[in-house]
């Protein structure tokens, strides 16, 4: 990757950098809440002796399962919630399968993070419980991402969340997150099997249900303390603890594990300017499918930003350099717009803008029949005018998309909605306001504790 710094290539490193580096071992990680950092610090302090801090040439296996049941850190349990989840998992091979081809692009960052935290290996496995591995996975509560957060905990930690990004989703940001937070959880009750609840119910709960079990003269361990967890919460170790002995042990339940290589797969970019998404992965010879896999956090067909990280397979950024060296054409293609008028109409906008309705509607996520209310800013095709401008990052912070009904045309047309249009309409705007709630970052949902659900 040092040929990029060759004078041939002054024009992509004008605009992009590519940093040919192992995303766990010199990627920066992002920056946490000043609340937790002292915290994360005073976890470090307290954790076993024998879990200190490594590098990764000290693994010499090829397969990163060993290397993950080399750092096992965390007591067993074993009773009969272990058992079933154990057939569960067992009898699902085919879903076991899919979970590790997910995990084969993220888990070797996340060993790579727990090792230098020195931490408990098994933690790797967290995201099988929370998400199947899948940066896609959305709760009922909006928790986002492989570690699951909700807007309001996200924002504790840093993770952005705008219009064009949420790192929740983000392979980098959400781990060092999620890996903080239970450092914290950790430091604060001294044991991994209550962080680990407290993770899945909140540290509240956790702390009322110790005190509740020390009033009564009983032991305050994760199974003493389990009648009184929630279902998810009482199953939520037995589950980790399930997946924990499959990968210790596969041949003993009749599992056969994918091959992980122990070995980085992806490296970071560095990218300058904005970029178009479709242009990134053309540039990186990817389907845009594959690129979105390992950069699930950009929203948009646009990814924004003078300090943001592109990821890829080492052999595709090495191709994405070439390729930039030679592209000799505008990386971005859209820039947005403010609408300032309610009258101002997407078809209005479409037209002046040498583009079609469809164009805005699919880049904004707008429903049919809704239209934009005055103040929303949106993602429009760059016009001669705008072409040498990136979007600046104080719209990137800022920008959010409102929406209401569009029941104007059909008036002016002298025609009145169906029932059914009507009910369409009803139903597209509640999706649009719940969109627009997310995009300007919405509450996060609290629970009878009073405590942000994570």
């Amino acid at each position: 990757m040092n040929e990029t710094t060759r004078s041939t290539y002054a024009l992509a490193f004008a605009l992009m950098s590519v940093s040919a580096i192992s995303h766990a071992a010199d990627s920066a990680p992002s920056p946490i809440a000043q609340s937790s950092s002292s915290a994360a610090v005073m976890a470090k302090a307290i954790l076993p002796q024998t879990l200190t801090p490594s590098k990764s040439d000290d693994y010499k296996d090829p397969d990163l399962w060993a290397r993950i049941r080399s750092g096992y850190a965390i007591p067993d349990i074993d009773n009969t919630l272990v058992a079933k989840h154990v057939q569960w998992y067992a009898n699902r091979p085919d879903y076991l399968a899919r979970i590790s081809g997910r995990a084969s692009l993220y888990l070797y960052h996340v060993v790579q993070e727990l090792e230098k935290r020195g931490m408990p290996t098994e933690l790797a496995l967290l995201p099988v419980i929370e998400s199947a591995f899948n940066p896609q996975a959305l709760s009922t509560a909006d928790a986002a991402g492989i570690w699951q957060f909700v807007p309001g905990t996200g924002r504790d930690f840093n993770l952005q969340q705008n219009m064009f990004k949420d790192e929740r989703r983000g392979v980098l940001a959400s781990t060092d997150a999620a890996l903080t937070y239970l450092q914290r959880l950790y430091t604060m009750f001294g044991d991994w099997q209550l962080a680990l609840a407290a993770y899945n119910w909140g540290e509240g709960n956790v702390q009322k249900a110790i005190q509740k079990n020390r009033s009564l003269g009983k032991p305050t361990d994760f199974e003493s303390l389990a009648e009184l967890m929630p279902a998810e919460t009482r199953n939520y170790v037995p589950k980790l603890q399930a997946v924990k002995n499959i990968i210790a042990n596969p041949a003993q339940y009749g599992v056969a594990l994918p091959t992980i290589d122990n070995t980085p797969y992806f490296v970071a970019v560095d990218k300058t300017s904005d970029i178009d998404l479709a242009v990134a992965a053309q540039l990186a010879e990817m389907s845009v499918d594959e690129f979105k896999a390992l950069n699930p956090q950009f929203k948009k067909p646009v990814i924004t930003g003078e300090s943001t990280k592109i990821l890829l397979p080492k052999e595709n950024a090495e191709k994405f350099n070439l390729n930039l060296a030679q592209w000799g054409r505008a990386l971005s293609t859209w820039t947005t717009h403010k609408i300032t008028s309610a009258r101002e109409s997407i078809a209005s906008l479409a037209a002046k803008l040498g583009t079609t309705p469809e164009v805005i509607r699919q880049a904004n996520n707008i429903p049919p029949q809704m239209r934009l209310k005055a103040g929303s800013t949106i993602l429009v095709p760059k016009t001669s005018a705008t072409a040498g401008n990136d979007i600046a990052e104080s719209i990137v912070e800022n920008a959010s998309v409102m929406l209401e009904a569009d029941r104007g045309d059909a008036r002016r047309n002298g025609r009145k909605l169906t029932g059914a249009q009507r009910i369409k309409a009803s139903a597209a705007h509640a999706v649009a306001e719940i969109k627009s709630r997310v995009s300007r970052g919405s509450k996060p949902a609290v629970n009878a504790n009073g405590r942000k659900r994570r």
